[in-house]
């Protein structure tokens, strides 16, 4: 099992190395994540959760985006954003952290199903990318609370449900049973 020697803001860091606004916002949008998830996480001591993995894997999720081209939110990368969790499975596979790397190519939507890359054509290896473990559901739950593109803001439920919508009525349903599971 991986373990992270340093913190995820000093992987981040090493990563981000003259991009401040991209740092900053990763940072913000990652300790947003983090904190809903923990606050879940605390609120179910029954489920005996690992806290210290639930934070980085929390903090560490969107790595990926540096490399890719969303210049609203400061990514001036050359792959498609869809491809952030990917690329930031790799780099968290190069620190060690496998298990890390797994939240970080699952928390797309509610997770993407083979048959929903080839029928729409998306640039990710046709496999199933949907979180298993009750760590990253519960973090691939948090993030959809958050923009990137609006910090600072939360989502209500009915909003992330529309933005779910537009990928489709499993995402949705996915995301009702974990509400009703987390919330």
């Amino acid at each position: 099992m991986s373990k992270l020697d340093i913190t995820p803001e000093e992987l981040i860091a090493r990563y981000y190395v003259g991009q401040p606004e991209l740092q900053s916002m990763l940072l913000a949008h990652s300790r947003a994540v983090a904190s809903r998830a923990l606050s879940i996480a605390a609120s179910h001591p029954e489920w005996n959760l690992d806290r210290d993995f639930i934070y980085e894997a929390a903090m560490l999720h969107d790595v990926g985006v540096l490399y890719t081209d969303a210049p609203g939110i400061h990514c001036r990368g050359s792959h498609p954003y869809l491809m952030h969790g990917l690329l930031g499975g790799n780099i968290l596979r190069h620190e060690g952290l496998y298990r890390h790397a797994r939240v970080a190519e699952r928390h797309t939507g509610t997770g993407l199903k083979a048959q929903t890359i080839v029928e729409r054509g998306l640039p990710l290896p046709v496999m199933d990318w949907e979180p298993v473990t009750l760590e990253e559901k519960l973090v691939c739950y948090a993030d959809k609370f958050y923009s990137k593109s609006r910090i600072g803001e939360e989502k209500t439920h009915e909003q992330v449900m529309h933005s779910l919508s537009k990928f489709g009525a499993s995402g949705v349903e996915i995301f009702r049973q974990w509400m009703e599971l987390f919330e």
